[in-house]
């Protein structure tokens, strides 16, 4: 394993806890906003006021056991298992399609498995790729900047999944997974005129099937159209924000929950917040994920190897970035799309996947103290005339 040159000081252990503790706390404020937001909507569809609060604590104690494992393991076994990982998601993707071809699945093709045991594949086709894109980075590391060896088989294993994702339809997730590949290729010494040529022809084929559904036309429409082509949810939002003023109405008194706001407990968890906890509420959400960014960032920088600081940098920008684009849409800066707020909104998939990032963060940040430990005694093995 090649090492990076080593850095003096212990940012990365302490980034790794620091890291832990913020999305402890993500964790927990989710919790209480889901059942806050969700109640009414459960006790209208389940008869059970409290439903979501159990399973949301379920998934979130399950998040927080998938932290401790993953992040007591060697996080190269992602490398060795990657390739494997990334086919599983690709074949699991096409299942989906050939399931709605055969009229098994009706609607939308995002979620398979059985009865609670669920999950949606494109969450695991974007952590397929973070990993597989990272192995591909560090290996071809001396000719990834040839055409036919470095980009071209990384751009088909990406263009696969994004297609598979985009016609299951989910055209947000897919576009946000095609953005987090092509930054890491960017990243990782992709040319950039490759790149540039690239994206001239697939931002008029995006732009096509962004408006080729109706409801994705809608959605361009209320928010580029003005007040008065606004949809009755982004006007609920942005009362449910403006209600809150600076310091909230209070925990359990947004307007918006009792049946107003949809999916108040999931995409627009966010709106809660902002009524309930007002502006400072809101600014604490944002600080604590640029706390994720900067943790995220000081642990790629002084990982041991090149796969663990581009599959550090890939969950930490795919972690913020849809959080961003969650806060973005809740606030309307951004047409409305089906992204979830890491951590706080209500589901398992999302935060298990989510929660495995951050266990491999924590792993990237305890290997390179075992890796120092390592380099000092044998420093001084070496020193004394023995060999570690």
């Amino acid at each position: 394993m090649a090492l990076l040159p080593a850095l003096p000081g212990r940012g990365d252990s302490i980034a790794g806890k620091m890291l832990f503790l913020i999305v402890a706390l993500l964790m927990c404020i989710g919790v209480v906003v889901v059942y806050s937001s969700g109640a009414g909507w459960a006790e209208q569809k389940f008869s059970d006021p409290q439903y979501f609060l159990w399973r949301q604590l379920t998934f979130a104690v399950a998040g927080m056991a998938m932290i401790f494992v993953v992040g007591a393991i060697d996080y190269h076994i992602f490398r060795k298992i990657s390739k494997l990982f990334l086919f599983v998601s690709i074949g699991l993707l096409a299942l989906l399609l050939l399931l709605k071809l055969v009229h098994v699945i009706h609607g939308a093709a995002r979620w398979i498995g059985f009865g609670a045991l669920k999950f949606q594949a494109s969450d695991l086709a974007k952590y397929a790729i973070i990993f597989h894109f990272a192995r591909l980075l560090s290996e071809k590391k001396a000719y990834i900047k040839d055409l036919h060896d470095g980009y071209y088989p990384m751009l088909v294993l990406l263009m696969t999944v994004v297609a598979l994702v985009a016609l299951e339809p989910n055209f947000s997730t897919a576009s946000l997974i095609a953005i987090i590949g092509f930054t890491l290729m960017f990243i990782g010494g992709i040319r950039i005129k490759y790149l540039l040529a690239t994206a001239l022809p697939l931002i008029p084929i995006a732009a096509v099937f962004a408006i080729a559904a109706p409801y994705r036309v809608a959605r361009l429409v209320s928010f580029g159209g003005g007040e008065k082509e606004f949809s009755y949810q982004v006007r609920q939002a942005l009362l449910g924000l403006g209600n809150g003023g600076l310091f909230g109405l209070g925990l359990g008194a947004s307007k918006q929950r009792d049946l107003y706001l949809p999916l108040s407990y999931n995409d627009f968890v966010f709106v809660v917040i902002g009524e309930e906890y007002g502006f400072i509420g809101a600014m604490l959400i944002l600080l604590l994920f640029a706390g994720i960014f900067v943790c995220g960032i000081i642990i790629a920088k002084r990982a041991p190897d090149l796969f663990g600081r581009y599959v550090a940098i890939g969950v930490t920008f795919a972690i913020v970035f849809f959080a961003f684009i969650n806060i973005a849409v809740s606030s309307h800066l951004m047409p409305t799309t089906g992204v979830a707020l890491p951590f706080i909104s209500y589901g398992g998939t999302a935060l298990l996947f989510n929660s495995l990032g951050i266990g491999l963060l924590v792993s990237i940040s305890r290997y390179r103290k075992k890796v120092e430990t390592m380099e000092r005694a044998q420093a001084l093995l070496e020193s004394k005339g023995g060999v570690l």
